[in-house]
């Protein structure tokens, strides 16, 4: 009996034991599984901390090479650490979302740029191919009708410069870092081409930071936006919105497989245009495209926008709108220069908020397809832009050619005054954003009185609220004089019609350039010069 208890005790001090070792085994691993966790979600928060450093929108000395610290991040991490990057910003897509071949785009920050530069300026996109077919298809048009002007490229998201420099190593020059290559290069000619879509807040932004480099170039101008001059109101169409809707529903009609839009329609299919919105005034020009589809007689397109700005654009208000016009099918396609972020995430994404899911969450539709390009390939939109250089470039050399030209000599006096009456004339400025209406064609009217000309300019809008004959210097100061504003109604070749100001300017000499101070409805002066040449 005693000797089988003690048998009894070894055998339970023996189990007891085992477990007592697997216990204590059992902690070990557990404690060296969890440092190397540890150690692993240590690095993929570096590389997240990395990846929000540079999500921003200012450069900095330091951007490059934390760019470069956070590719090499994230390329140091395994697969499975890969999937562990969460930042603010960060996440695994930010390095390992495939967006195509970045070696197929053209980054054109070259030097050697020579007298005579043409910048296109974009917002710009992350998504390799969309890049290099949307942006680069503009401006390799752009190059390819100016021979005679280097064409170069600039981005106003550094959010975007900042993604591709860090994750495929193509350099991109923000607006600044281009002028400034520019003013390097002894450019004498600058003609700035934004492919923005409208006059918005990126157009606005543009233009303030060129007023930063007046005086570095001889010649600067801005051309028009795809979409042109924004109108007061929603019926205010120009012939670029018509140029773009045509392009754009020809497109989509193509690429879905029909004959004709009619077609379409006849089997039930909408188009649905997806635009980013704006908070900006120029959100009317979603309601003007939609104007345009309507006087086009495109009964099955649809205009909206990301922000839901204009309200009626907004997902829920166009999926009602597809719905109660009675249509089955429905293709979105994207409103914008690029396909990028928003073509593919807003528009075509997998969550429940892109346009993709919303139309399908509605439960009304047979089928939902999404065409993910941008304005930019599409070769009737470059064919604009050209134009839109080309007018620019016109404008800016139509000064040489009238400085050149003089008057009657039988109609002007000794000192170059014409007799009484009145004259159509070329007004000419140094700045895009100065400069008498489209509707105008360059011209003004003097008027001649004892010898005293003045000339009636009609502007480009009513942006421009005072002038003054001088310097801005003197336009400042107590008891100046300001040239006051008319309200003109312009005439577009479209048929529409549009309030402007327009200023009587005292006039001291003719094909002599002279002072033209002016403030806009931000408050600021500017100095500018014009100069203005009889017409023949």
């Amino acid at each position: 009996m005693k000797k089988k208890l003690l048998i009894c005790m070894l055998a339970l001090g023996l189990v007891t034991s085992m477990f007592t070792a697997c216990g204590k085994k059992t902690e070990e691993e557990s404690t060296t599984a969890s440092d190397a966790s540890s150690t692993s979600s240590d690095k993929a928060k570096e590389c997240a901390d990395l990846i929000d450093a540079i999500y921003v929108q200012e450069w900095t000395e330091d951007t490059e090479e934390l760019c470069k610290k956070a590719k090499e991040c994230w390329d140091s991490l395994s697969d499975e650490e890969k999937e562990q990057v969460e930042g603010e910003n960060a996440d695994p897509d930010y390095f390992g979302r495939d967006t195509g071949d970045a070696s197929n785009d053209d980054p054109r920050n070259a030097d050697d740029i020579g007298e005579n530069e043409i910048l296109v300026v974009s917002f710009g996109t992350s998504f390799n191919d969309s890049r290099a077919m949307d942006i680069g298809g503009v401006e390799a048009a752009i190059e390819a009708a100016n021979p005679d002007w280097s064409v170069r490229r600039a981005f106003t998201a550094q959010i975007i410069i900042n993604h591709i420099l860090a994750r495929d190593g193509e350099k991109i020059d923000n607006v600044k870092q281009a002028l400034d290559r520019a003013v390097d290069n002894g450019v004498k000619n600058l003609v700035v081409q934004p492919t923005h879509l409208m006059h918005g807040a990126e157009y606005d932004e543009l233009t303030e930071t060129l007023d930063e480099y007046e005086g570095k170039f001889e010649n600067v101008t801005v051309a028009e936006p795809l979409l042109g001059e924004v109108g007061d109101d929603a019926t205010v169409i120009n012939e670029d919105k018509r140029i773009v809707a045509e392009a754009v529903v020809d497109e989509a009609v193509k690429s879905a497989g029909y004959d004709s839009l009619e077609a379409a329609e006849s089997d039930g299919t909408a188009f649905v245009f997806m635009g980013h919105g704006t908070a900006h005034t120029a959100k009317v020009s979603y309601s003007q495209m939609a104007t345009q589809m309507d006087k086009l007689g495109y009964k099955n397109v649809f205009i909206g926008t990301v922000e839901g700005e204009p309200e009626e654009t907004s997902c829920e208000n166009i999926i009602a709108a597809v719905k109660d016009a009675g249509y089955k099918n429905v293709i979105l396609r994207p409103l914008m220069v690029v396909a990028g972020d928003h073509a593919n995430n807003d528009m075509a994404g997998d969550e429940d908020d892109s346009w993709m899911s919303m139309f399908d969450a509605d439960g009304s539709f047979t089928s939902i397809n999404c065409q993910i390009e941008g304005l930019g390939r599409i070769i009737d939109i470059q064919s604009l832009y050209v134009e839109h250089v080309k007018a620019a470039i016109e404008g800016a050399g139509s000064a040489s050619a009238t400085d050149a030209s003089s008057t009657d000599a039988s109609a002007t006096d000794a000192a170059g005054v014409p007799a009484d009456g009145t004259y159509d004339v070329y007004f000419k400025t140094d700045s895009s954003m100065f400069k008498v209406n489209e509707a105008c064609e360059g011209k003004g009217k003097l008027t001649v009185k004892n010898g005293e000309m003045t000339v009636h300019i009609s502007l480009l809008s009513k942006k421009i609220v005072n002038l003054y004959p001088g310097l801005a210097a003197d336009a400042e100061k107590d008891g100046a004089e300001l040239l006051q504003p008319t309200t003109d109604e312009v005439a577009y070749s479209d048929g529409t019609y549009e309030d402007v100001y327009g200023f009587d300017v005292p006039v001291p000499y003719l094909d002599k350039e002279f002072d033209l101070a002016l403030i806009g409805t931000k408050g600021v002066w500017y100095d500018h010069k014009v100069s203005v040449s009889m017409a023949e």
